[in-house]
């Protein structure tokens, strides 16, 4: 099955009440682990590819490890672009094979990522070019860090439901992601921000369900997307302190919110740091138990089989779309 863009993907998502999952590459291992666990489970998937990964992977080694695992599965896959810059490094994407793209503008002012966006859009949809190419965009800000996307704790800001609709209809763009409390990274609270449990767990604050419902009011039908959607799955944690590693109070967010909505409006989910830790667990504990052991095979065997049961966790408990390909 070739590429598809996410728009069919996203109409079914929204009509069925599940999301998809959209999971960040770097390396063979992780793109492995990724489509074999969707395959395996029906569900179709989108293998998101960051400016970072760009810089660490280049781009022409992730499109074509991308494009063997699609050989290598029968499911529906996209290929997106996020957080995009700029429009050239949108073009570049599109020129390039992807099917879907993210600019993202939400640290300018209003009217330039309507203008900024509108640009990628025009491009991105102009099918004398290319094949249609999907297009996403972001309103609001969230904290944290993803690479070259920082933005620090009490300035980031939730998405303005009054300016959604005026938003879409002006851009043309195909899906939006909206700021309802998520954050990027594996420290997405500070602890001055949570509570704690009985046991001294860090508890974050809710996510806001009221502008998620005003938005999809606002926005019938339309694909709406949450970006910094990790959990920070505390067993990997755990593993990882167990081994030598350093991550006090990581902490993300609780997936029974993210599966609530996924039932809703939210049709694409973003989750690579429950991935990153997940590798990271893996060689930890590999290098730890068998420290004779020099050949990457053997640790990043365990790491590619920690991402593949994460996504399988994923695909199942939080965001439903197994058998949904």
């Amino acid at each position: 099955m070739p590429l598809v863009n996410s728009k069919e993907m996203f109409e079914k998502a929204y009509k069925g009440g599940y999301a998809i999952g959209a999971f960040n590459v770097n390396n063979m291992e992780v793109v492995q682990a990724i489509t074999e666990a969707a395959n395996e489970l029906n569900s179709p998937v989108i293998l998101q590819v960051s400016a970072g990964a760009r810089k660490y992977a280049k781009p022409v080694y992730l499109k074509k490890l991308v494009e063997a695992a699609v050989l290598d599965t029968d499911i529906p896959v996209v290929l997106h672009l996020d957080h995009g810059a700029d429009f050239e490094t949108c073009k570049d994407c599109i020129d390039s094979g992807f099917t879907s793209v993210m600019i993202d503008a939400s640290s300018k002012p209003y009217e330039e990522n309507i203008a900024l966006t509108r640009k990628v859009v025009e491009y991105a949809h102009d099918t004398s070019k290319h094949p249609y190419v999907t297009v996403e965009a972001e309103l609001g800000t969230l904290a944290g860090v993803e690479d070259d996307v920082k933005v620090e704790f009490g300035k980031s800001s939730y998405t303005d439901p009054n300016q959604v609709e005026d938003f879409v209809k002006r851009t043309g763009v195909d899906s939006l992601a909206i700021a309802i409390g998520t954050s990027h990274g594996a420290y997405k609270f500070t602890p001055a921000q949570c509570t704690r449990d009985a046991r001294g767990v860090l508890v974050p604050p809710p996510l806001r369900f009221d502008i998620l419902e005003e938005v999809s009011k606002r926005l019938p039908g339309f694909p709406i997307v949450l970006h910094g959607a990790s959990s920070v799955l505390q067993e990997y944690v755990e593993i990882i302190n167990a081994h030598g590693g350093k991550m006090p109070d990581a902490v993300g967010i609780p997936e029974d919110q993210l599966r609530k909505a996924a039932s809703m409006a939210v049709c694409k989910i973003n989750i690579d740091s429950d991935l990153r830790l997940g590798v990271t667990a893996g060689i930890r504990k590999h290098f730890d138990e068998h420290p004779d052991h020099f050949d990457p095979r053997q640790y990043l065997t365990d790491a590619r089989n920690n991402c593949r049961e994460i996504v399988k966790h994923k695909i199942i408990d939080v965001l439903g779309s197994q058998n949904k390909k």
